[in-house]
């Protein structure tokens, strides 16, 4: 018989809680516009980057995906001037995840207009390293590191903690899936399979080192993160998952201690029961269940 308790039972307000968090306060109206807009979209439901970016997965993908893409100098230097994610990082994200989600699985106009605005933003964006370098966010070659970056960490990630892991074809088809994306960016020659994906990552190393900037938004993001105290303990391990997603060249430019032992033993464990969590909050039960 029905309770009579109003009240949302606790997985609701968990998964309530994490999507209000990353989605905003908008996000229940753009989820509906997003997925009830009728018309063609980019990625049909049966594309890999549906699953991909569906998953809870994404939480540590993208966390290790801004560690990463920090190691360019000129995008560090961008995102510490014009981003303003210290401020109001959850703001940040809220805009990051939207524009996945429109471009992921929005109408095809709709994925079109928010790449252009983000490319109209991207206009506005050039300075002046603290070291004399020129950066530009237009520039193809810096869009192109910030692109294969983040798709390898969410890919990584997916492949590590996803539900539904892909297989070989799965992984070249949402590389491609990605670089449809990427052009609408401005992206000219994206890499559309995962070995291109790693000869492309491969062909940045000489670029890459972690100036101060980028060390001092790794301690931001992993030890000083603006989550409620409850959230700390799930956080800390998303972070210390997010880590171990890293080249050891990265982990090392960054400053961040890893210890390998421990990571199999205890922080791969964790990160997958903290996702299987956070799944488990954002998926509705099946009617009947």
């Amino acid at each position: 018989m029905p309770s009579g308790n109003s009240c949302p039972a606790p997985r609701a307000r968990l998964g309530d809680l994490i999507f209000s968090r990353v989605a905003g306060p908008e996000g229940a109206e753009n989820h509906a516009r997003i997925h009830d807009t009728p018309g063609p979209r980019w990625f049909g439901p049966e594309r890999p980057i549906r699953r991909v970016h569906g998953d809870a997965s994404m939480f540590i993908g993208g966390l290790s995906a801004l560690l990463l893409q920090s190691l360019h100098p000129l995008a560090m230097a961008a995102v510490a001037a014009h981003s303003g994610f210290r401020g109001d990082p959850w703001g940040r994200l809220q805009r990051t995840s939207t524009f996945l989600a429109v471009t992921t699985y929005g109408p095809a106009d709709s994925a079109r207009e928010a790449c252009e605005r983000v490319r109209a933003v991207h206009d506005t964006v050039r300075g002046t390293t603290s070291e004399g370098r020129a950066y530009a966010a237009a520039d193809p070659h810096l869009l192109c590191w910030v692109h294969i970056a983040e798709v390898d960490s969410f890919l990584r990630a997916h492949q590590r903690y996803g539900a539904q892991p892909l297989d070989d074809d799965g992984c070249d088809a949402y590389v491609a899936d990605t670089a449809r994306i990427a052009v609408a960016l401005g992206v000219p020659d994206p890499p559309v399979d995962r070995a291109g994906l790693v000869e492309r990552l491969a062909a940045y190393r000489g670029e890459l080192h972690a100036t101060g900037e980028a060390r001092s938004t790794a301690r931001f993001l992993l030890l000083r993160p603006p989550v409620p105290l409850l959230a700390r303990l799930p956080y800390a391990v998303i972070a210390a998952n997010a880590v171990s997603l890293l080249p050891g060249w990265a982990s090392r430019a960054l400053w961040l201690p890893r210890v390998p032992p421990a990571e199999g033993v205890c922080v791969r464990p964790l990160g997958v029961a903290v996702t299987a969590g956070i799944r488990w909050a954002l998926t509705p039960p099946r009617a009947g269940a």
